[in-house]
């Protein structure tokens, strides 16, 4: 492929990815662990060793690092992820989770027992038993073209997992990687901004109204977080 026709493709999927993402506000619960900085590492609260090594390689291929921004990991977005998994939205509590849970159509929306957490818990335990009996090895030892292969599959719902759809593990991953590239780094992802300025945003700032009529016009001020953090 040549590269200087993909990249564009790249910053137009984030752009419409961030157009469904809540970039400000909290995402879900109350999970403030101050600003990450590029390149530090975090012990993760919630997901055990072989879980992370699953979401630092799937986050890296669902957003992969190319000439226009980095990828998923150096985001934060898996740390973005374990820190909302012990707030009240990983643990379901902001979710109506009472019987009878049956299998309706899509328009009602989720309709499994399982909170976000065990969604995880168990999509992950899914999918790598998936990928032991098919090729060996759990899923962050493949290879990245074998993960594309495998997500896709997930997308899909080309592969049964025994107690959760693999479609709505996927669903639940894509969304929480994407909330983790575009939310205000406050909450863990966004590293350094760099989602934000890729796209233009300029982030929280209190003000627009001056230039909510001034059409290709450029925004002259720089990206800012809610802490005060600039790119």
């Amino acid at each position: 492929m040549n590269r200087s026709h993909a990249l564009p493709s790249r910053r137009t999927f984030m752009q419409v990815m961030a157009g469904t993402t809540a970039l400000v506000a909290m995402p879900y619960g109350v999970a403030r662990a101050g600003a990450p900085t590029a390149g530090m590492s975090h012990t993760p609260v919630f997901f055990d060793a072989a879980e992370w090594k699953f979401l630092n390689a799937a986050c890296a291929r669902l957003i992969p690092h190319d000439a226009l921004g980095p990828d998923g990991v150096a985001l934060g977005v898996p740390r973005f992820i374990d820190l909302q998994m012990d707030t009240p939205y990983g643990r379901g509590e902001m979710w109506y989770m009472h019987e009878p849970f049956v299998e309706g159509p899509a328009n009602l929306g989720y309709q499994l027992p399982y909170p976000p957490r065990e969604v995880y818990r168990r999509g992950i335990a899914g999918a790598n038993a998936w990928c032991q009996h098919n090729d060996g090895a759990d899923f962050a030892a493949l290879s990245p073209e074998r993960q594309d292969e495998v997500l896709a599959m997930m997308e899909k719902g080309e592969m049964m997992f025994p107690d959760l759809p693999a479609a709505q593990f996927f669903e639940q991953l894509l969304s929480n990687t994407m909330e983790g590239a575009f939310a205000d780094p406050i909450h863990g992802g966004n590293v350094g901004l760099r989602s934000w300025t890729m796209i233009g945003f300029p982030g929280a700032r209190a003000d627009f109204m001056d230039w909510v009529d001034q059409y290709g016009v450029k925004y002259p001020l720089g990206t800012v977080s809610i802490s005060g953090e600039t790119a």
